[in-house]
């Protein structure tokens, strides 16, 4: 972990739920905005932390152009979804350039982003509010070693955590193994809300995120039971991919949901 990645994590425990909004984590005086939301996505990508963000600008994609093309009937499109498709198929836009209400401007474009069926280049996705995921505490808890004899932090940010290890001591046992420790359901369950939270997916997740969220920590196999279990539990619920859906996303990723004999793979996930 590079040394501003970890002073920006020390400096988010100190926010209340280790949840604070970009503008207010600032692990150096002088750090700009477009490096603090750098650090963001490196940590992110890691599964360390998960942040809320606001798309600033965007164009319509391929996979858009081509829905375009078919029957407007049978669009995976809500009324808005393909009202925003058809007004950036003309070039790109901005949100307040949409024509639909603001409180609903963010929900419409982030799920056409998540289905790649509009281009938003990474400086246009403006990071809101952050925060650490439980993957980013056990990081800190079990796994974090300094290997940098010339790291100096701030007593403050040392403050915040040594405090964090004290609150940690008292809410969790240390692992046996960080290799053999099952993955409980509750963590199966938060981690879904994260991405479904991060990705803005309307309790509508594509598997193929949280399998790429747990792929250090649980096998293909071990995932798809646990997902099966959780559906008999009715915590969950597995939905098919429609075909009508199909070209929204890559093979990839289609092939990184359940498979199921003679019909759709299990694609998305919804918490009941």
């Amino acid at each position: 972990m590079e040394i501003l990645e970890l002073k920006f994590i020390l400096k988010l425990l100190e926010f209340e739920g280790y949840k604070a909004p970009l503008v207010e984590i600032k692990p150096e005086s002088k750090i700009s905005i477009p490096e603090q939301e750098e650090i963001c996505r490196n940590l992110g990508d890691r599964g360390f932390l998960i942040f809320t963000y606001e798309i600033t600008k965007f164009k319509i994609a391929a996979p858009g152009k081509f829905l375009l093309k078919q029957d407007s009937d049978d669009l995976p499109l809500t009324e808005q979804e393909l009202k925003i498709l058809k007004a950036c198929a003309k070039g790109a836009m901005t949100p307040q350039e949409t024509d639909i209400p603001v409180e609903e401007q963010q929900t419409v474009i982030q799920s056409l982003a998540n289905r790649n069926l509009i281009q938003v280049k990474p400086k246009h996705k403006k990071i809101k509010e952050v925060w650490l995921t439980e993957r980013g505490k056990e990081y800190l808890q079990y796994e974090y070693t300094s290997k940098d004899k010339n790291l100096v932090v701030s007593l403050d940010l040392m403050s915040n955590y040594l405090q964090f290890l004290r609150e940690s001591f008292y809410e969790v046992s240390p692992p046996v193994s960080m290799t053999t420790q099952p993955v409980s359901d509750d963590k199966i369950l938060l981690t879904i809300r994260e991405l479904d939270t991060q990705l803005a997916t309307n309790n509508r997740l594509p598997i193929f995120h949280l399998r790429e969220r747990l792929e250090l920590i649980l096998s293909r196999e071990e995932l798809d039971k646990t997902l099966q279990r959780l559906q008999r539990l009715d915590k969950i619920e597995l939905i098919s991919l429609p075909a009508t859906s199909a070209c929204a996303f890559s093979a990839e990723q289609i092939d990184a949901g359940i498979p199921l004999e003679r019909c759709a793979p299990l694609f998305f996930i919804t918490l009941k």
